[in-house]
């Protein structure tokens, strides 16, 4: 049995038995690791108090080659993320990029989708309520970009002819990205995206914010991230994180 010391981050989390948890984690070096933390409700003095959801640090892993289960040995947390509990919208947020990664990722996953997750977390945790979904539709998709699925919005994907920066495109979700007005009529579009819109995409799939003002247009645009997802990678399965941040079916409860 081997020891893994990698950085990580606490995707998901639930009770074993009466005193220990199972983990996921997404690891820098490992990708997506199920780990048994064995007597961390008894005591917090292997793992530390502050081991919860979208906590982040250093782990240490028992595994074995073959094992979907291994042993956490130890978690020394560097950053814990509370702010992200004290606010429901933050919370949200940030379970649906954990569904994401926890979906599409594997354990072959490199250390650019981690980087790109804990960006994600750290910029929802840092910003202000009226920000919380912009915030997550840029570490979403750069998420997306790091799994191999980065939307094409510069480029005709029928033809590859440039488009010119300030003109509005037909997009389509099974093309990947733009169609150019000659190749619309050869592909299904599945929607229309005004400059300002692809400039959003640009700007998040590079790693960068874009600041969104008009709740009509953020909720567009998580439309657009929903569609995307169950086009490309969703396997027809529910998005149930992501359509709860998307709808605020916690709002009125």
């Amino acid at each position: 049995m081997a020891l893994l010391v990698t950085d990580a981050v606490v995707l998901h989390g639930f009770d074993y038995l009466e005193t220990s948890r199972i983990f996921r984690l997404l690891t820098r070096e490992a990708g997506v690791q199920s780990v048994l933390a064995k007597g961390v409700r008894r005591s917090r003095r292997r793992f530390g108090s502050a081991l919860d959801l979208f906590a982040g640090g250093s782990a240490e892993i028992h595994t074995k080659p073959g094992r979907d289960l291994n042993t956490l040995a130890g978690f020394d947390v560097v950053r814990s993320r509370a702010d992200i509990a004290l606010d429901l919208g933050r919370f949200t947020a940030a379970a649906a990029i954990a569904e994401m990664v926890l979906r599409f990722a594997g354990e072959d996953s490199g250390s650019a989708l981690f980087d790109a997750v804990v960006g994600a977390l750290d910029g929802i945790a840092a910003a202000a309520p009226d920000d919380t979904r912009a915030a997550a539709l840029a570490g979403a998709w750069r998420v997306v970009a790091e799994l191999g699925f980065a939307p094409t919005v510069d480029f005709c994907v029928g033809c590859h002819a440039g488009i010119a920066a300030d003109a509005s495109v037909a997009f389509t979700h099974p093309g990947g990205g733009a169609l150019c007005t000659r190749c619309v009529r050869l592909h299904r579009a599945s929607r229309t995206l005004p400059a300002p819109a692809r400039d959003a995409l640009r700007t998040w799939v590079s790693g960068g914010r874009y600041p969104l003002a008009d709740p009509a247009e953020t909720r567009a645009h998580q439309r657009l991230l929903r569609e995307f997802l169950v086009e490309h990678l969703a396997d027809g399965r529910e998005l149930r994180a992501f359509d709860v941040w998307e709808r605020e079916r916690w709002e009125g409860a």
